[in-house]
């Protein structure tokens, strides 16, 4: 747990630090950088803005311990999860959608263990670039109704939100402009309140220091084939911020992909035990440290305290909870979309080829699925357009590229 101490402001290695007044600002940014999107998901879901909070500093806590202390991260709530969650909740209740999530955070942590002793080489070969862009792309687009409606209940509002998301992207430099979604978001609060949108009543109430919520999970089984396809994302956004950071380091971080995913596995299994999100590791506080070139775990450890207290403050909890629909309307049009995108990115790192049939049906066939929210029962159990999609585009991959390998076909050959 020790840091050498370094006084230059240079690249800050992780095993480095700066002076404790340098290291805590640099974790402050790093709770400002986390901020924005980790209290959107609960938001968002419905789930207690401060709980997540809480095992959002927990779990990057235990993410540095499982690590050694030597791979610089933070875990902050998963957007991948807001469709299975806001499915299972008008299903079978909030309890089971964190039931979902502890069930995600158990594969999670499973894989981990795997990796730890196998390496991640099979991971590549289950799903291919592909197939991983494509499943991650289907869970954005997914929820496109789901931010339709909460944009229509207040339409000026999500309206100013998004364009001031725009003209902010546009408009500012360095930090600022990587804070573009918090600025929009505090704007578009203060818009609406001023426009008389805001329920105030709940943060005038709440205390300044105290516990906040918790909920226990339940396990449905109709519930969580929605939740499996998170489990992919989960893998594929730990493994590509691991290979971003050991990049910007120069460190090899192969021996600790396993210890990661093992922790944000467990991480993810405790927030559901008691009421909070899937964690994820954050690209926006990968963003921070290629800003600064400050890679010191310290900073992380500082983020997490702050994390960690902010849960225990009731009363900004209700703040966050009170933000309206416009608001959530208009951020999540632009967020959901860049969800989406992210799936899209991994085509194009990759050089996936669209000229190959292969690829071609692998992501045609379940992104029109998730779009269109497909459904398939059996018996109790119900399938929704991620899980759907999520099967299809592994199915259609592997059936093509094992039949169609062994015809010889041109359809076959793909990236």
């Amino acid at each position: 747990m020790g840091w050498t101490r370094v006084d230059v402001d240079d690249v800050v290695s992780p095993g480095e630090r700066l002076s404790w007044p340098k290291t805590v600002s640099i974790g402050l940014q790093h709770v400002v950088a986390m901020f924005g999107s980790t209290f959107l998901v609960p938001v968002l879901t419905g789930f207690p803005p401060a709980t997540t909070l809480l095992f959002s500093g927990i779990g990057t806590a235990l993410f540095l311990i499982i690590t050694g202390n030597r791979l610089p991260s933070y875990l902050g709530s998963s957007f991948a999860i807001i469709a299975p969650v806001l499915a299972a909740t008008a299903s079978n209740g909030q309890s089971s959608a964190l039931g979902g999530i502890v069930v995600v955070g158990a594969l999670l942590a499973l894989i981990g263990v795997i990796v730890h002793f196998a390496g991640v080489r099979w991971i590549d070969l289950v799903m291919p670039p592909i197939v991983t862009g494509t499943i991650v792309a289907l869970i954005g687009l997914n929820l496109a109704p789901s931010t339709k409606a909460n944009f229509e209940k207040q339409p000026v509002t999500a309206t100013i939100v998004l364009v001031l998301l725009v003209l902010s992207i546009a408009l500012l430099r360095g930090l600022l402009g990587r804070l573009a979604i918090v600025l929009s978001v505090v704007i578009g609060y203060v818009v609406a309140l001023i426009r008389d949108e805001v329920d105030t009543s709940a943060i005038h109430t709440a205390s300044w220091i105290g516990l906040p919520e918790f909920h226990t999970p339940t396990f449905h089984l109709s519930v969580i084939p929605t939740f499996l396809p998170v489990v992919l994302v989960l893998v594929v956004e730990n493994i590509g911020h691991v290979k971003s950071v050991a990049m910007m380091t120069g460190a090899n971080f192969d021996d600790r992909m396993g210890r990661a995913l093992f922790a944000d596995g467990l991480s993810t299994m405790i927030a559901g035990s008691g009421g909070g999100s899937a964690t994820t590791t954050y690209a926006e506080n990968i963003g921070v440290m290629a800003a600064t070139k400050v890679y010191s775990t310290a900073a992380y450890w500082v983020a997490a305290a702050a994390a960690i207290i902010l849960g225990l403050c009731p009363k900004i909890g209700a703040v966050i909870a009170s933000v309206p629909s416009g608001v959530l309307g208009g951020i999540t049009t632009a967020l959901y979309g860049l969800v989406a995108i992210i799936g899209v990115h991994i085509w194009v790192t990759n050089r996936v080829d669209f000229s190959r049939p292969i690829n071609q049906f692998t992501a045609a066939i379940p992104l029109i699925i998730a779009i269109a929210d497909f459904s398939w029962t059996i018996g109790d159990v119900s399938f929704g357009g991620i899980a759907i999609g999520a099967v299809c585009a592994l199915l259609i991959y592997h059936t093509i590229h094992l039949i169609g390998g062994w015809r010889g076909t041109a359809g076959a050959r793909g990236a």
